[in-house]
């Protein structure tokens, strides 16, 4: 799942988002006329839905785009997750970015608004914008909307069913305690417990992160984005529930190099293929392990979700979730035609055809009934009964301060750093603002 200027770190706010009726948005891609003159428009669209069915499922939906609106030609580039956002910060640098792309939001887009690298979406998209309520402040700046998220979920376990079972697991653990037990069972069963990606880095700060927010109250990480100060106790006990978590040997063999989501070693293709029973991560994890199976179904009804245990003592909310998501964005400079095109992407008929697929948690709220997977199901209902939101700690505090937190935390999952370290490389990166 990258400065500076940082944004405020907000609740997404999706529950009053859902509770909104679609309201005087044209599903008619054509409707502003821009694309269906008869003038040649080419617009370049990277995505990072690379397995099926979600490259069949986009290509499709640019066809149905140029089919009613002649003259435009969409030329799509489907990416690795990894592979696209390293891609992206290179064409960030340089200026040269695909017309259609995606923003995760927080400190991320501030930089690429104050860079002039964005394109200002809060008029030209108002009726799409009004149709998705609160889900857009996480791609808002200083009041102007700069993308339209198309999905936002939040990070919890997904688990194998057969393999809990198996391990005599009658109930997913609510506490970390009851977490630690079922770990134990695991091990006792012969099977490996956990999958993390922690070659990515990003997967296994996740475990962090989620400590922070059972371990810090909403107010404490709420100003810790603006004042940048990370001097309250509650940092420090994240990395040392970390630190336990990670000395009772949870993990799958080799974890420090294994990859996220590419191929079937990875965390993902391990949870996929059997070969672990959980793995921390977010609502894009059922698609993922399709595209990692021979049969294109991943677990099938062997999925199941559970949130982030709860820790006894901490300051946090218990329900609260860590998440985000992703939106649909134009370059600066992209042709009329790209806001058209990325109005459509969040029109009733392409978010209903992107639940059915399970490609993620639609943001419109006529496609929320279309979520087929029962466990997406039960992450959506957890998603919009949550009285917080923490977006994702590194895309919050940008590029500089997540990238050098993203990094410590991989060092104690090496045993090469500490709770104290993570705090004290924290607070470095951000007083070098």
């Amino acid at each position: 799942m990258l400065h500076r200027r940082v944004v405020s770190m907000t609740a997404l706010g999706l529950s009053a988002a859902l509770l909104l009726a679609a309201c005087g948005e044209s599903e008619d891609p054509d409707a502003t006329g821009n694309g269906g003159d008869g003038d040649s428009v080419t617009l370049t669209w990277w995505h990072n839905s690379n397995n099926e069915p979600g490259v069949s499922v986009y290509e499709q939906v640019a066809a149905d785009f140029e089919e009613d609106n002649p003259g435009v030609t969409i030329e799509i580039t489907p990416l690795a997750h990894e592979d696209m956002l390293t891609r992206l910060d290179a064409a960030f640098q340089t200026g040269d970015t695909p017309d259609v792309y995606m923003e995760r939001g927080g400190g991320e887009l501030a930089s690429h608004v104050e860079a002039g690298l964005t394109k200002d979406l809060t008029d030209v998209a108002a009726d799409t914008i009004d149709k998705l309520g609160s889900s857009v402040d996480g791609w808002t700046n200083d009041d102007r909307v700069y993308a339209l998220p198309f999905s936002v979920g939040v990070v919890g376990f997904w688990y194998n069913k057969d393999l809990f079972e198996q391990a005599g697991i009658t109930e997913p653990p609510a506490t970390m305690e009851e977490f630690d037990a079922a770990v134990d069972a695991l091990k006792g069963a012969g099977i490996e417990p956990i999958s993390v990606g922690a070659g990515d880095k990003w997967p296994a700060a996740h475990y962090w992160y989620y400590f922070a927010l059972r371990e810090c109250s909403q107010d404490v990480l709420t100003d810790a984005v603006t004042s940048l100060d990370f001097s309250d106790p509650c940092f420090v006990a994240a990395g040392e529930d970390l630190e336990e978590l990670v000395a009772t040997e949870p993990f799958n063999t080799g974890f420090l190099a294994t990859p996220a989501q590419t191929g079937p070693t990875s965390a993902s293709g391990l949870l996929a293929t059997e070969q672990v029973a959980m793995e921390l991560a977010g609502h894009w994890e059922p698609g993922v392990m399709q595209g990692l199976t021979e049969d294109n179904e991943g677990l099938g009804d062997k999925t199941g979700w559970f949130p982030f245990p709860a820790v006894e003592g901490g300051q946090g909310d218990p329900e609260a979730a860590l998440g985000g998501g992703d939106a649909w964005a134009c370059s600066n400079d992209a042709p009329d035609a790209c806001v058209d095109f990325i109005t459509y992407l969040l029109s009733d008929e392409v978010q209903q055809t992107f639940a059915e697929n399970d490609m993620g948690l639609p943001t419109n709220p006529a496609a929320i009934d279309s979520v087929s997977d029962p466990a997406l199901a039960d992450l959506l209902a957890f998603r919009d009964e949550a009285p917080f939101v923490q977006l994702y700690f590194d895309t919050a505090f940008g590029e500089n301060v997540g990238g050098a937190m993203n990094d410590e935390i991989a060092l104690v999952f090496a045993g090469q750093s500490s709770a104290q370290g993570i705090v004290d490389a924290i607070q470095a990166a951000a007083d070098l603002g």
